[in-house]
């Protein structure tokens, strides 16, 4: 069984945007995937560790465990064996109480992928492939999460092509959302129902080419 660990925040726990509620796992986009996948034969398996507000290295002011760095070398060992990770985090660095730019998101990616790279798993299993996924470009935010992530339109700008380079020089896979979808309608943050479904059919595609690759 291929074993497939989703390391993400709010765009793959499945929040349902201007709500509080989450999809279920056959609607969000991991789920899709998984259901995807199984039915093209893969025996595969995902484990969803998605967070709210996570980061990729920075913390929240307002709540703890957001930096994504924390926990993530544990979080290897106890779900190893593993195929491959899915990262998909980078959103919640432009929250407004951030100053980061695209570059400096991007380079929080690099630590995390280094953290997969070194963790301590037990002697002969797999160091897991590792694919980088960035996430669609945020529109304006609506609704509720207006405040938090005003101005992260602007900031964010040159996300994708910065992961794509680093993902080229730390030789690990990469896959832009955009390329399958936009950003929500409802709030220009998350992914509404129907993107979940959109980028989970392009992420199956993606994954399974990857794991025929490890065969």
């Amino acid at each position: 069984m291929k074993h497939i660990l989703v390391y993400g925040d709010s765009l793959s726990w499945g929040i349902i945007p201007n709500s509080r509620r989450r999809l279920s796992f056959n609607k969000r986009w991991p789920g899709v995937v998984e259901n995807q996948l199984q039915g093209q034969g893969v025996n595969v398996r995902i484990t969803e560790n998605c967070l709210n507000g996570r980061r990729t290295v920075w913390s929240d002011p307002f709540k703890a465990g957001r930096d994504g760095s924390e926990g993530l070398a544990q979080l290897i060992e106890i779900n190893s064996p593993l195929s491959l990770i899915v990262l998909l985090l980078g959103t919640n660095d432009f929250q407004v109480m951030h100053t980061n730019n695209a570059w400096m998101s991007a380079q929080g990616t690099v630590k995390l992928i280094n953290i997969i790279r070194q963790a301590p798993i037990e002697p002969g299993m797999p160091v897991p492939d590792i694919l980088v996924v960035a996430p669609p470009q945020m529109l304006a935010p609506k609704g509720p999460v207006a405040a938090k992530f005003e101005g992260a339109q602007r900031k964010c700008v040159g996300l994708a092509d910065a992961l794509k380079s680093v993902t080229e020089e730390q030789q690990v896979y990469f896959y832009n959302s955009a390329d399958a979808t936009e950003a929500s309608r409802v709030d220009g943050i998350h992914l509404d129902e129907d993107q979940h479904q959109t980028l989970g059919l392009a992420l199956a595609d993606v994954l399974k080419c990857i794991l025929e690759l490890q065969e």
